[in-house]
């Protein structure tokens, strides 16, 4: 496969909804100036041709490792903005080979995404689709009165809440809701959690967003779920990194947010990964890829680790309750 030019970024004129973000952004890159790169890289990452090749073809022919399961459910969760749809968007063009927009993204303050939405990723041209569905939903909040409250969240994640369910604080979702499933099988259960953070907004997040995600972390623990981070931006953070992808392991400014994402999250960063989604690019770019497709890796060991972890207690599928 011939290696498409990367299409460099070409800023249109904020709205006024997003000016201030977008302002916000560029000042980051510009305090920031040069950051200092460090001489051997804190992970070690293939970038060539054959590695997005490798990646493809192993993502392409995943199948979770349970009988009578074809695909695993990855619920993403993160605060408004964080790029959660942008990367359902980007996973999703990495595998068409263009970029496309699969997931509506807003840009707002106040969360876009309001429904459980389930996205089947689908696999090369006439390759169908993988074994991967990525779930998007309401925004995080530091409090439930305004984001997508915990017991919805646990909702969702034991399988009762229904496809397309509209999440409101204030109608939680409850037996008699429209659509509930009473009796989920292990098909209808999310598999891994994968929590979304904004590498520019790291420091500016509201401090009860970290008792938040922490709060989260310990009730999805509870019910078996493993649960790993994914740090979205890292291009505006470092100008190096905006200029050569390859470089985000070897900035110390993208290690440094990578340190702080672990404390608001309460992980260890073993558990974090850094992406770059596609944004007003019109081609994909190699090594951008690269980094898409590994992060899907990283959430795909995780995602089997709780079908090694659940399927063997059972002998008949389809009965696991928490």
């Amino acid at each position: 496969m011939p290696v498409k030019k990367r299409v460099k970024k070409v800023s249109a004129k904020p709205g006024t909804g997003t000016r201030n973000l977008f302002e916000a952004r560029q000042s980051s890159l510009a305090v920031r100036g040069k950051a200092k790169m460090l001489t051997t890289p804190w992970r070690d990452v293939t970038w060539t041709e054959e590695q997005r090749t490798s990646l493809m073809e192993k993502l392409s022919s995943y199948r979770p490792c349970s009988e009578g399961v074809t695909q695993a459910r990855v619920l993403l969760l993160g605060p408004v903005g964080s790029g959660k749809s942008s990367f359902i968007s980007s996973v999703q063009s990495v595998f068409n080979g263009r970029v496309t927009n699969q997931a509506m993204v807003g840009s707002s303050s106040t969360s876009f995404t309001k429904k459980l939405q389930s996205f089947n990723i689908r696999g090369e041209k006439e390759k169908g689709p993988t074994g991967l569905v990525l779930c998007d939903s309401m925004g995080l909040a530091a409090g439930e009165t305004t984001g997508l409250a915990l017991h919805d969240i646990l909702s969702i994640i034991k399988g009762h809440a229904p496809e397309g369910h509209k999440f409101s604080p204030d109608q939680p979702v409850r037996s008699e809701t429209a659509g509930y499933v009473k009796k989920p099988s292990l098909k209808d259960k999310i598999h891994c959690v994968v929590f979304v953070v904004d590498a520019v907004k790291i420091q500016s997040y509201p401090k009860g967003l970290s008792t938040t995600f922490q709060q989260l972390r310990e009730h999805i623990s509870d019910l078996g779920v493993h649960q790993v981070a994914l740090l979205t931006h890292v291009d505006q953070v470092c100008s190096e990194t905006a200029k050569d992808i390859t470089k985000v392991y070897h900035s110390s400014v993208i290690q440094d947010t990578m340190t702080k994402a672990g404390s608001l999250l309460g992980m260890s960063t073993s558990y974090i990964v850094p992406v770059k989604n596609y944004s007003s690019e019109l081609d994909v770019d190699v090594n951008t890829d690269i980094l898409l497709l590994s992060a899907v890796d990283h959430i795909l060991q995780y995602a089997d680790l709780y079908f090694q972890d659940n399927t063997p207690q059972y002998t008949e599928l389809g009965k696991l309750d928490y």
